[in-house]
């Protein structure tokens, strides 16, 4: 949107800003909505009917004309045409939108599973560029770029102490494979900055963060997104799970937002024997599609625990609802959140794109869990706070279900739809310790883990054994006592009485950020584990030790 004057005079049109595209951006929402539509389905489906393109389209063109022909001022209809699609994506639903060309990269890169760039996982912490670990294979790596770093210097521009943002720090690194930037980096022990030379390669995109065994029998596997490379990680990490004797499974797919549809039903897959329905999606004009399983699973006889939370959803949906709906697995935290909409997207002539919500998503039984939009994107982005406020993610009977929306799973339990997956197990979000202080506290954390790791940067390194690490390394009184003085030197006014109540939880979280600084998430995830109430709970279930809520219910009314 250009900006300018916000003239009150009528007579001076021509220093008005935004308010000169207000009435032309509603005017043509709707126009160009229809526009848009019959582009899409002219490429996708062929031409419109006739009947159709003498209603609309010669008004569209009209419209233009006189916009071009006789309105007031100048228009820049780049500006305008992308406010108007904006607008008439943002009202169709709210998981249809519009994707500016620069924005376009880096939606697609998560996806893909890879992106172009130095090879870091970074962390902003003191206004500083901490490198977290450098990705393994990466040109980091390779350089010699070491956990604990600080980047200070990017093409002899400071980037420290300046309120650098992630985004910022993202597009001065990435890049395209074979260009090169240069960055100085600051090192505990070196009193001068080192320069390096970075070569820009493709980066993996990780979705698989961490498997391990947790006893003998039991694996734990957390995957963050669902990519292109989502099930190749997962076969890896079940085949090595699989060759330690597992037994029983935890998949955690809490805060997973989804991704392609075809890696949570390969997973899926993998679970169910025989041929049996995933899902299927169905839309105005997007024939009904069946998506079954049809070949020998990595997993179908061990337990199974799926963990949930209200964060996430769409493929993680799919995977947990055919899951639930087959009645092969138990479903334990929180109702998910509830997107059950299928998007495509499309690329638009001037390099930018457009995602387009054409069907709806339907569980084994016939659910669909999108919740309702009706009240707009406000009210459906708010909808989280909502269930917090009304006490549903603490609660579990504030769980508000819709009997018209009722299903039956294969062994018939009942499930329900409107609305996202409702667990077999809740477990109340944990709101315990959430004084001043030790959210504050807990903010430092991460800088002091990563500023002790550094100071004793050949301690950590010469470590290679991680069981030992574990069974072993306290974060002992010493390391405690360190990081109460860096509370201090942070100037936060301590409650003595609260940091030794938690004392063990910060010594935990301490523990697993330096390991994940060694390890990466193969090793902050055993640890800090063993503090998490969700997985504490998920790890009864599937030991025999909890009832699902369905059949304690069950019981209690027979």
């Amino acid at each position: 949107m250009i900006e300018g004057n916000n003239e009150k005079n009528d007579q001076q049109p021509t220093n008005r800003g935004s308010s000169v595209y207000s009435p032309v951006v509603l005017a043509l929402v709707l126009l160009i909505g229809i526009q848009l539509g019959l582009q899409l389905f002219k490429g996708i489906y062929g031409k419109p009917s006739v009947q159709t393109q003498q209603q609309a389209l010669p008004l569209v063109e009209e419209v233009y004309s006189f916009i071009d022909a006789r309105y007031v001022d100048t228009v820049d209809t780049k500006q305008i045409a992308k406010k108007v699609v904006e607008e008439t994506l943002k009202n169709l639903d709210p998981h249809s939108y519009y994707i500016d060309m620069q924005e376009l990269q880096g939606v697609n890169e998560s996806l893909e599973g890879n992106f172009e760039g130095i090879g870091v996982e970074f962390s902003i912490v003191a206004d500083t560029i901490n490198v977290v670990t450098p990705i393994a294979g990466g040109p980091s790596e390779s350089l010699g770029i070491q956990s604990g770093d600080k980047i200070v210097m990017i093409e002899d521009t400071l980037v420290a102490g300046i309120g650098i943002k992630n985004k910022d720090v993202i597009g001065k690194l990435r890049g395209r494979k074979g260009t090169a930037v240069k960055v100085g980096i600051a090192r505990n022990g070196m009193e001068e900055l080192i320069d390096y030379t970075i070569t820009r390669d493709k980066i993996p995109l990780y979705s698989v963060d961490a498997s391990y065994m947790m006893d003998h029998e039991t694996g734990y596997l957390k995957i963050n997104r669902f990519s292109a490379t989502t099930y190749r990680e997962f076969s890896q990490a079940m085949d090595k799970l699989n060759k330690q004797g597992m037994k029983k499974l935890i998949l955690d797919l809490r805060q997973n937002p989804g991704g392609f549809l075809t890696a949570a039903t390969a997973i899926a897959d993998d679970f169910l024997e025989g041929r049996k329905l995933l899902v299927y999606t169905e839309g105005r004009n997007y024939r009904r599609k069946e998506y079954m399983s049809k070949r020998m699973g990595l997993f179908e006889q061990g337990e199974l625990v799926i963990m949930l939370d209200q964060g996430s959803a769409s493929a993680s949906e799919i995977l947990a609802g055919a899951v639930q709906d087959w009645d092969r697995g138990t479903i334990v935290g929180r109702r998910s959140f509830g997107k059950g909409l299928v998007q495509e997207q499309y690329d638009l002539h001037d390099g930018s794109a457009m995602r387009l919500t054409v069907a709806r998503y339907y569980t084994p039984s016939g659910r669909c869990i999108q919740k309702p939009y009706e009240e707009g994107k406000a009210a459906y982005s708010s909808e989280i706070l909502d269930r917090l406020h009304g006490g549903e993610l603490i609660v579990e009977d504030s769980i508000k279900q819709v009997d018209s929306l009722k299903f039956m799973t294969n062994g018939g339990k009942i499930v329900y739809g409107g609305g996202g997956i409702s667990p077999d197990v809740f477990v109340p979000l944990d709101t315990t310790n959430t004084e001043p202080f030790l959210v504050q506290a807990r903010k430092y954390v991460t800088q002091f883990s990563y500023d002790h790791y550094g100071r004793n940067l050949e301690h950590y390194q010469s470590m290679s054994d991680f069981e030992n690490f574990r069974e072993t390394f306290d974060a002992d009184s010493q390391v405690f006592a360190e990081f109460r003085d860096f509370l201090v030197e942070k100037k936060l006014k301590l409650d003595e009485v609260l940091l030794q109540r938690t004392k063990h939880e910060f010594q935990t979280y301490i523990k697993a950020y330096l390991a994940k600084q060694i390890w990466n998430y193969e090793g902050f995830y055993p640890i800090i584990n063993e503090i998490d109430p969700d997985v504490a709970r998920a790890y009864e279930v599937i030991q025999g030790n909890v009832a699902s809520t369905a059949t304690a219910k069950l019981n209690k009314v027979e």
